[in-house]
Order: structure tokens, then C-alpha cells, then sequence
């Protein structure tokens, strides 16, 4: 794909959606880690209906420490793996107020060091809550960009690269949510939406579907 496909490709995605973000609910960038950390294997639906309990008791690192590990788990048990999540948030909660005072830390190395936060999450965070150009590949994002061909790789590392490189610096703050959206809703996994895609025409997949 070249680059005037690319730049058209998401200068399509920008008008269709011009503020694209994340659809867990946040307010500040720990309710935002705490969501991203509770999502793994979960839906953001599921996500933010555990969160809408918790959030109003607890939604800082102190609050969720005096909380506890069992009050915790009380208000996210309807999610998957809930209790590990809760002994991973549990543990990045008392190294945030014991070392970053309750804040989240800005830099790739520190958020990857805490406990159930890998690449992925910490990019979401760099990107959501932070403004940075990073890209978050999840599986809808690997699927999209190998599908349509906008970047191409065998893993997810490869592709964020490739992404990060081919992907217009115009674009590149929104392009993980475009992406991700466009995956969920449209480049659906099993039988993608190509009929109704915004990009049909650009998209280089050659067993397009053309039903809508």
C-alpha cells in the first residue's frame, strides 16, 4: 500500500468519526489504567459496569489500598479473572502511592514495570490519557492493519512499528482509535462488513464481502 492510499484511508476515518477515543469510561488517567488493567479478556461493556460501582467508592490508588483486596474483588467480580486483576490492581495501586504519590507515571518503562500493565496497555495510556503518538495494537488493530494492508506484519509488535512509520503524523494520535473502532464495528473477524466500510474502495483485502 502506498503512501497516498494510507493518507486518504484516514482522512476518511477523520471524517466520519473526528473525535474518536476509547469506550471505557474514565475521568483521570488512573481510572483510565485501571479500566485498560480490568479489560483483558473482558468486554469494555463489562468493564465499565464493574467500574461504574467502583469508581464512585474508589478511584484513586489510596482509596482502592483502604478498600482492600476483598472489597475489590466484591466490586469487580462480574468481570473475567477478577481475581487476579484485583491482586495485580491491588499491587500497582501501592506502587503508585508509594513512589509516584497516587500519580501515573509518564514514561513506557515505569507503566510496563507494574503489575498486569504490558506494551499494549501502557501505549493506551501514553496515547488516552497522555496525548502521545503511540499505537496500542490489540487484535482488532492487528486484524485491520493486515487486512487491509495499511501495515502488515507477523506479530503485534511488527505492525505497531510499521504503523508508527507508515501511518501519516497528521493521523497517527487518533489512528489506534479509528482502527480499533473500525475492527470492532466493521472489519468484523469472521465476516467483515465490507459493503458498508468507509474505506472499501481503498482497502487492498482481496476477498472483500460485499454484503453490508
Amino acid at each position: 500500500m502506498n503512501a497516498s492510499k494510507r493518507e486518504q484511508i484516514f482522512a476518511r476515518m477523520k471524517a466520519h468519526n473526528p473525535n474518536p477515543t476509547t469506550e471505557l469510561n474514565w475521568t483521570t488517567p488512573f481510572e483510565l489504567l485501571a479500566a485498560v488493567l480490568l479489560s483483558a479478556q473482558a468486554t469494555d461493556v463489562g468493564v465499565n459496569k464493574a467500574t461504574a460501582r467502583l469508581f464512585p467508592v474508589a478511584n484513586t490508588p489510596q482509596a482502592i489500598i483502604d478498600l482492600g483486596l476483598d472489597g475489590l474483588k466484591e466490586h469487580i467480580k462480574t468481570i473475567g479473572l477478577y481475581n487476579t486483576k484485583a491482586e495485580n490492581l491491588m499491587k500497582t495501586c501501592h506502587i503508585l502511592a508509594e513512589r509516584y504519590a497516587g500519580e501515573i507515571p509518564r514514561t513506557r518503562a515505569e507503566l510496563e514495570a507494574l503489575p498486569g500493565v504490558g506494551r499494549k496497555t501502557a501505549n493506551v495510556i501514553l496515547n488516552t490519557a497522555f496525548g502521545e503518538l503511540t499505537m496500542a495494537v490489540d487484535t482488532h488493530i492487528f486484524r485491520v492493519a493486515n487486512r487491509t494492508r495499511i501495515a502488515q506484519g507477523k506479530n503485534v509488535l511488527e505492525v505497531e512499528q510499521k504503523l508508527l512509520r507508515h501511518v501519516p503524523k497528521a493521523y497517527l494520535k487518533d489512528a489506534h482509535h479509528w482502527l480499533i473502532l473500525h475492527g470492532r464495528y466493521t472489519c468484523l473477524a469472521r465476516k467483515p462488513r465490507c459493503g458498508s466500510c468507509v474505506i472499501e474502495d481503498l482497502c487492498e483485502y482481496p476477498d472483500k464481502v460485499e454484503i453490508a
